[in-house]
């Protein structure tokens, strides 16, 4: 089953990529949260773009990714998970569990850390929000967040069935809780028990520093609520609060040839 998973893993992410955007994309015009304020056209193109660019960068640079590197972990017996006698259920949960901490470790990293921020604050300059946001990302970025995803499943060594489980998961948890769409409140506020919801994660593309520091976790909630970094709601409310990024709020200059720049330009 390891060598199917791991022959197929392109297809299956991409077709769980593309059936989710189709089904965000959808709910977002069927239900917005918020009017755009910039053009979406110019802003998907950007965007996509990017997702475009990062999986030839992944591919050109990484080869062998984290699926691959979880399956030559357990064929030389490395990481933790290799040397205990788990059911294959638990294995997949701590996986996964271990895994999105580390996410939520890499998050606050790459903002607190300057030179990891001048990559991270192209994803924070997007003047809207929406499901597209989720997926913009430098590709000098994509690249260091898999290199960090490797590492943990090299000291952890999680199957190769986990991690395939868990980049699905970060994936459609990152289109979802980024998607301009309207969640009843009384249906939020129990989802956001569970995982990320889009009024939660909101927060933390406000232009207000307090708020952007906060609410760093992109699939499961509890490590923000753990660690102090939980913000329930944005000051101004959902509707008014300000996207993006103080110092860049011209949509002219923040197309796909300046977002690839962007991180070369100005000072943090």
């Amino acid at each position: 089953m390891t060598d199917s998973i791991l022959a197929h893993e392109g297809a299956i992410r991409l077709s769980f990529f593309l059936a989710i955007l189709i089904v965000m994309a959808v709910w977002e015009i069927l239900s917005p949260r918020r009017p755009l304020k910039t053009s979406k056209t110019m802003r998907w193109y950007g965007n996509l773009g990017l997702v475009f660019i990062d999986t030839l960068a992944l591919r050109l640079f990484l080869p062998i990714q984290a699926v691959g590197i979880a399956f030559y972990a357990q064929n030389r017996g490395w990481g933790l998970l290799n040397h205990v006698l788990l059911p294959n259920w638990l294995e997949i949960v701590i996986g996964v569990l271990v895994l999105d901490f580390v996410i939520y470790l890499q998050h606050a990293m790459f903002h607190f850390i300057p030179l990891f921020w001048r990559l991270h604050r192209v994803h924070h300059t997007d003047l809207d929000f929406d499901v597209t946001t989720g997926v913009r990302f430098h590709p000098v970025e994509i690249l260091l967040s898999m290199g960090i995803k490797m590492m943990a499943v090299i000291l952890l060594g999680p199957s190769a069935l986990a991690v395939v489980l868990f980049e699905i998961l970060l994936n459609a948890t990152s289109m979802f809780n980024h998607g301009n769409v309207r969640l009843p409140i009384s249906i939020d506020r129990v989802l956001r028990l569970f995982v990320v919801t889009p009024e939660m994660h909101r927060v933390h593309h406000s232009v207000l520093i307090k708020e952007f520091n906060s609410n760093f976790g992109f699939n499961l909630p509890w490590w923000d609520r753990l660690l102090g970094t939980y913000r329930a709601q944005p000051e101004a409310g959902h509707e008014a609060m300000v996207i993006g990024l103080a110092q860049f709020r011209n949509p002219s200059t923040l197309t796909l040839p300046r977002l690839l720049i962007l991180p070369f330009l100005r000072k943090p």
